[in-house]
């Protein structure tokens, strides 16, 4: 169980590093990247995805997520009593990414008037307030990227044969790079209504470290259920539609 928090911790703390130090790096004032755009970000966060898995994989199978794991314990792949483990890992890894962002670009954020792209360096936020749609939004882009991840893992635990039992399954059995590239596509292609959280922790952990750092803004909890809630119920449907098409 240390283990796996520690991998998911450190895994999980790089992801938002990178990821959320990647829209620093766009949108804050007097930065080298800024005005760099949406496929910057974009790509930033599926290679930041590459990284956590990369770093936490050989040792929890690199869920960085709490869909993930949920997805994985209602697939029977990851045993209920090591979801705490793996959640809880994720979300004390998210606070201290998303303080490192802040500490890394301290002076930009001290610089940088607007209170919107002060809370898009941290947590997600709708381009257009619709809290159903925005709700659906998360389910789909979260559906998308589980359904994926259930067939790469399961197509992984296939191609190893019922023997390899000390196989972890997880994200890191496969490689990082399926699911990099599925996290980007999801940004290119679903990303521009919500931001695309598709990941509680990566959300919610920021979101607290907002609210808790001195910097600008309110922290947005009017929305906060969304892309905790959203990724879930996404991961439950991706999991209920997979008997739809059973891993050989």
């Amino acid at each position: 169980m240390t283990e796996i928090f520690m991998a998911e911790l450190i895994g999980t703390m790089v992801l938002i590093l990178l990821g959320n130090g990647v829209v620093a790096n766009v949108v804050l004032k007097g930065t080298k990247g800024n005005g760099g755009g949406w496929i910057v970000i974009t790509t930033g966060w599926a290679l930041a995805v590459f990284m956590g898995v990369l770093i936490a994989g050989p040792y929890s199978g690199a869920h960085l997520n709490p869909a993930v794991t949920i997805a994985l314990a209602a697939a029977g792949s990851t045993p209920w009593e090591q979801v705490p483990a793996y959640i809880g890992g994720q979300m004390v890894g998210g606070m201290i990414g998303a303080f490192l962002v802040w500490l890394f670009y301290k002076d930009h954020f001290d610089a940088h008037e607007n209170e919107a792209d002060t809370q898009a360096c941290f947590c997600t936020a709708p381009a257009i307030k619709n809290l159903p749609l925005n709700f659906i939004s998360e389910v789909i882009g979260t559906f998308v990227l589980i359904f994926a991840v259930l067939y790469t893992t399961g197509m992984d635990v296939h191609l190893m044969g019922e023997t390899a039992t000390d196989i972890k399954v997880g994200l890191g059995t496969i490689g990082a790079i399926p699911v990099t590239f599925a996290v980007w596509v999801i940004g290119l292609s679903l990303g521009g209504t919500t931001g695309y959280a598709i990941n509680p922790a990566r959300d919610l952990a920021p979101r607290i470290m907002h609210q808790l750092l001195p910097v600008k803004g309110e922290s947005g909890w009017s929305y906060s259920w969304v892309p905790v809630l959203g990724p879930i119920v996404g991961a439950l449907v991706a999991v209920a539609a997979s008997y739809l098409l059973p891993i050989a």
